[in-house]
């Protein structure tokens, strides 16, 4: 059986959502939700989105409820990627015990997550950028009060993480028991 139809034949007995991801920036309202977004794409694009659940959250509260940022609902469009219906949200403690995997967009906020986590779930831990090819920075920068290039940037460096990511999320699946 080819390995396109032993998946199709996997997705039909498996349960939804096996596997969860959460992207993580400060407010929500630029990174994390333009990650969220492009990993659902490229999930969708896969066929592995009946599998696995991606959602955004940011470590500070201050813009709960509100949309993507205007500049990054626009810049993520160019690109055929919709996050125009996301709203932003607060990391919350039980979001730990949830995901599976906990994506910070940088340094700062991975090292909020590892204050707020609990000692046992800390290996859900990690930088989304971890994933990218090697010689590049971790960090996805803040495009927030930076020019309209900076929101350009942030997808090509999420974009530049998925190839990694899905394959790391693939692995885990095979791992899983049906």
């Amino acid at each position: 059986m080819s390995p396109a139809a032993t998946l199709k034949r996997w997705l039909r007995r498996a349960p939804r959502h096996r596997l969860s991801v959460l992207m993580v920036c400060m407010g929500n309202i630029c990174r994390s939700p333009s990650a969220e977004g492009a990993l659902r794409q490229r999930l969708q694009r896969e066929g592995l989105d009946p599998l696995v659940q991606v959602d955004s959250a940011g470590t500070h509260a201050g813009h709960q409820g509100a949309r993507p940022d205007a500049r990054a609902v626009a810049h993520a469009a160019q690109r055929g990627i919709d996050i125009a219906g996301l709203r932003a949200r607060a990391l919350s403690p039980d979001d730990f015990e949830r995901f599976d995997l906990l994506l910070a967009m940088d340094d700062d906020n991975l090292g909020n997550l590892r204050r707020l986590c609990p000692p046992a779930l800390q290996n859900r831990l990690g930088l989304l950028l971890a994933y990218a090819p090697p010689g590049d920075s971790l960090e996805v920068p803040d495009p927030y009060y930076g020019p309209p290039a900076g929101f350009e940037q942030v997808l090509d460096r999420i974009e530049s993480s998925l190839d990694g990511l899905v394959g790391e999320l693939r692995r885990r699946l095979a791992q899983l028991p049906l």
